[in-house]
């Protein structure tokens, strides 16, 4: 999966929370459902690890390490930029601009970077 799919799959995760936090303030008793996009983004972004049948415990956890490291490098990055902008954006006190106005304006820049 590209940087610029990463990306958007975070911009979906944090449009969904900003929803499911509408909701329940709406309705806090309500029953709320996910769509699931976290475990989709993980299940496409984590490679399968395999390890000998006699590995140690450290040399699963060094293999593991090696393997899925790289992909959760890329998720922190991505969320970091997401959370980097959302921040300046209330530091630059911008009334004029909603979470959500954030959100979508990033997901437009990676989607924009795809077509370039």
């Amino acid at each position: 999966m590209e940087q610029r799919e990463i990306m958007q799959r975070v911009v979906g995760i944090l449009t969904e929370g900003l929803e499911m936090r509408r909701l329940v303030r709406e309705d806090p008793e309500g029953d709320f459902k996910t769509t699931g996009v976290v475990e989709a983004m993980l299940g496409e972004i984590l490679p399968d690890v395999e390890v000998p049948a006699d590995a140690t415990a450290h040399e699963i956890a060094e293999a593991v390490g090696q393997e899925i490291g790289p992909a959760v490098k890329r998720m922190v990055g991505a969320f970091t930029l997401a959370f980097v902008t959302l921040a300046e954006a209330y530091d630059e006190g911008r009334a004029d601009v909603s979470v959500a106005d954030v959100l979508r304006s990033i997901s437009l820049h990676f989607e924009n970077d795809e077509q370039e």
